[in-house]
């Protein structure tokens, strides 16, 4: 099956499994984006909200790639531990609970995401999350 015939579901569900290899090799600075890379378009844009720490709009796969290393730089531990999808067709909606702990504080926390994701030819293109508590993730990661 060729990445463009894939469903968006799976290329989704391919990308999450990619991702876990890419974390537990060590993720940045240890692990290959080329893991990652075949799941998402070279112009894709990722939309954080600007006052997380990682906040901004990431542009195409170096972008993805310094995303990452923001992102590692404030979670010691990020894991989606329940997901829902509630649209399978692009673009996808997913309801994620996440269970993290922050470098700096060392503070746990538990939140929901809930992330359009959008699927062209194959390939992801747009991430959208929305947290319902962006002061609360940047209060935790502020020592």
């Amino acid at each position: 099956m060729t990445a463009s015939s894939m469903t968006a579901k799976s290329v989704l569900e391919n990308m999450y499994e990619a991702e876990a290899r890419y974390l537990a090799g060590g993720g940045p600075g240890f692990s290959s984006f080329s893991l990652l890379a075949p799941y998402f378009a070279t112009d894709v844009v990722l939309y954080q909200a600007d006052n997380l720490p990682y906040g901004g709009t990431w542009r195409g796969h170096e972008g993805l790639e310094r995303f990452f290393v923001a992102m590692s730089g404030v979670w010691d531990r990020f894991e989606m531990v329940e997901q829902t999808y509630l649209a399978e067709t692009s673009p996808l909606v997913v309801l994620t609970h996440v269970r993290a702990r922050t470098r700096s504080t060392g503070r746990e926390l538990a939140f929901p995401i809930l992330q359009t994701v959008t699927v062209d030819a194959g390939r992801i293109s747009e991430i959208r999350p929305f947290y319902w508590d962006t002061a609360a993730i940047a209060d935790a990661c502020t020592p």
